[in-house]
């Protein structure tokens, strides 16, 4: 199983993070190990090697096929459940890494850096780039989006990332967030919803 992300799909959180760059042309993408995934609303351990853990809030979609060149016509029918997710990311280490031109996975893909939610399967909404989600923190919304605001949709990205990497069953696919992320300390209670329901409850320690 492996952990594909895409950042700077929103363009709102483009402008909030990377205000002097252009929006991108195609899908950014950056993986994570499968060590990074916290599930079953265990909680999460702020790392002391950072300063700053930045919650960023997103959709995510569960690989159901195995595929290689998907086509983004047919990219609907290698997923089959959707749910929310939290890409934390090492602000001040991505901060630094950036600066002096250097790859940043570490800030993105260290234990337990991408939280996931309960499956909700991807039938049960009208189309897969008009879902409402968000994240409450201490009882109150934090984030929220909605994946019609996609630079690049679902099927897009697949297509994209299947060009470079075999997609098999049980890989995630974390859709990028929008604006709003911000950090995270401990004792924080983390609440994320799929339109009305919700799939993502854990806390910060």
């Amino acid at each position: 199983m492996k952990i594909i992300a895409v950042g700077m799909n929103y363009p709102l959180h483009c402008k909030e993070l990377h205000a002097t760059e252009p929006l991108p042309e195609e899908p950014v993408i950056f993986m994570k190990p499968d060590s990074a995934l916290l599930k079953d609303g265990k909680p999460f351990f702020i790392p002391d090697f950072c300063r700053q853990v930045d919650y960023e809030t997103e959709l995510v979609v569960r690989i159901s096929r195995l595929g290689k060149n998907i086509a983004e016509r047919f990219a609907h029918r290698y997923y089959d459940a959707v749910t929310v997710g939290i890409d934390f990311t090492a602000r001040d280490l991505q901060r630094r890494f950036r600066s002096e031109g250097k790859p940043w996975e570490l800030c993105k893909g260290f234990d337990n850096s991408a939280a996931i939610g309960d499956w909700i399967p991807v039938e049960q909404f009208a189309t897969i780039q008009n879902i409402r989600f968000r994240l409450d923190i201490d009882g109150c919304k934090v984030q929220e989006g909605n994946t019609c605001d996609m630079l690049f949709p679902v099927d897009r990205i697949i297509a994209y990332v299947s060009q470079f990497c075999t997609l098999k069953i049980g890989d995630l696919l974390y859709t990028g967030t929008p604006a709003g992320v911000g950090p995270v300390t401990i004792g924080n209670h983390l609440e994320g919803y799929l339109e009305d329901r919700k799939v993502l409850d854990f806390n910060i320690r």
